[in-house]
């Protein structure tokens, strides 16, 4: 049975990881949306109803934001899905592992994309969670944190019970996907670092280099 080098398991753990906090972000993200009735409340607004007491929506973003990030969520899980049955089927079946260095290339070039994008899909959803938090902390009375406006009515047909736990777990979960890819990262520089030393190293480089001290030998 063929032994799976030890890197190469643990950034296949990574990639399952991010796989996982992809799809939480984007369904996250998509049961807020679901219960404003399609609306993207990153960076919206409210305004509070005293008769009713109730908390009504004033402005919103365009859906367009909200679907950006989920779509960023969905490919960095996409992705991750399927290297790793790629690796799967090619430590299993295939019966070797061969980590060209032009792949190693490839995956750094990805690894920098995915950063990139997370990064701004993180920034998105923590600011834009803070704008709208300051402004339900601004309009409605008696709400000291933003969460506690989860327990009050909402005028129909918006229900904002899990708003902010919804924007919380995906911001949580794009963050932590991350740095994540930070240690994809490192581990495929390590990799790409561990090939070229073991090129360095073969005898038929050698003698060609010393043939004095290969004939010596």
């Amino acid at each position: 049975m063929m032994v799976i080098p030890w890197l190469l398991l643990l950034e296949m753990g990574l990639y399952a990881s991010s796989f996982v906090c992809g799809i939480v972000a984007a369904s996250s993200l998509t049961i807020v949306q679901g219960s404003f009735g399609g609306l993207c409340m990153l960076y919206g607004t409210v305004t509070h109803n005293s008769s009713s007491d109730s908390i009504l929506v004033q402005t919103s973003s365009s859906p367009s934001l909200c679907y950006f990030v989920s779509a960023i969520s969905v490919c960095v899980a996409v992705f991750c899905f399927s290297i790793s049955l790629y690796w799967i089927y090619t430590c299993c079946l295939d019966g070797g592992v061969n980590r060209e260095r032009v792949w190693l290339n490839m995956t750094l070039v990805v690894c920098g994309v995915f950063l990139f994008f997370l990064l701004v899909t993180g920034c998105v959803l923590k600011v834009g969670r803070d704008s709208l938090c300051d402004s339900v902390l601004h309009a409605v009375p008696n709400v000291t944190r933003c969460e506690q406006a989860q327990s009050r009515t909402w005028i129909s047909p918006y229900t904002g019970t899990q708003f902010y736990t919804g924007l919380y777990n995906a911001g949580t979960a794009v963050w932590v996907n991350f740095f994540f890819w930070i240690l994809i990262g490192i581990l495929v520089v390590i990799q790409r670092g561990q090939g070229s030393d073991s090129r360095r190293m073969t005898p038929s480089e050698t003698e060609r280099l010393f043939p004095g001290q290969a004939q010596q030998q």
